[in-house]
């Protein structure tokens, strides 16, 4: 009798330690579904594309430029988001991604600068650092560190809020126009001719643009495929111009190299240096 209770008990002992094994395993499992589930609706939190945001920090003196009425632009690709923003002067030298002290780590990679001119409202113009800013999430603090020309890192938190899609923005009425515009990007090798021909037709513009290389096979703007309009002389592309006188961010596909490559470009058209064709 004590022997079939031993047995009794070890099995009992056994359900229970199974069924309590299960247990924690089903929460890791959903706890992996919801973790994926996040990371997937934060992804879609916005449709690739350009957008004006608001770009807050913790301090008056890190911000972007008055010019720029607190704002940067986002520009989201394959769902990763990059805010670009213009500094109030040439004085932050660098920024990173994290803390300070992953900064100064040999090896970190510190956001480089680019030069911006900046436009205020009395039509005065300055050259000041612009930075392309990773942002992990909108409406949620981040951290930003800084080091400024006396070579000492700071920590700041930042966010990225209130997105709002830029759309075309040009008083020029319907029409055909030589409009000049600023190429940047790539190796410097290849170059888009300026000026290019632009067309307003009911409101909406599309350039013509002509690459100094016949090796590119095709462009990328807002993630829509353009292929060539001609099959001989230099590449030749018809595309949306999204934004004026702003950096519109487009890719050319090359295949001057041994395999073809993607490379980022950005075009800025000049709405205020044009010419109409008669």
């Amino acid at each position: 009798m004590k022997k079939k209770m031993k047995v009794l008990i070890s099995a009992i002992l056994i359900g229970v330690l199974m069924f309590g094994g299960c247990a924690p395993a089903k929460d890791a499992k959903n706890e992996t579904t919801n973790t994926k589930k996040e990371k997937t609706e934060k992804k879609a939190e916005l449709a690739d594309g350009t957008y004006l945001a608001d770009f807050k920090t913790d301090s008056g003196m890190f911000h972007v430029s008055e010019a720029c009425d607190g704002k940067g632009t986002l520009t989201v690709k394959d769902g990763e988001m990059t805010i670009h923003i213009s500094l109030t002067s040439k004085k932050i030298v660098n920024l990173y991604p994290g803390l300070a002290k992953d900064a100064e780590k040999e090896g970190a990679e510190l956001l480089q600068p680019t030069t911006d001119t900046v436009t205020y409202e009395d039509g005065t113009t300055e050259e000041v650092y612009g930075y392309d800013v990773p942002v992990p999430s909108l409406d949620k603090e981040f951290d930003l560190a800084l080091i400024g020309t006396k070579g000492k890192w700071y920590d700041h938190k930042v966010s990225v809020s209130n997105p709002v899609k830029e759309e075309k923005t040009t008083e020029l009425s319907d029409g055909t126009y030589e409009m000049e515009l600023t190429f940047e990007g790539g190796s410097g090798k290849a170059k888009i001719q300026s000026p290019a021909i632009v067309t307003i037709q009911d409101g909406k513009a599309t350039a013509k643009v002509e690459w100094s290389s016949p090796n590119y096979d095709y462009m990328l703007v807002d993630g829509e495929k353009y292929l060539p309009v001609n099959t001989e002389g230099n590449s030749v592309f018809e595309i949306p111009v999204t934004i004026f006188d702003k950096p519109m961010e487009v890719v050319g596909d090359t295949v001057a190299m041994s395999e073809p490559h993607e490379i980022d470009y950005t075009l800025t058209f000049h709405s205020d240096k044009v010419k109409e064709v008669k």
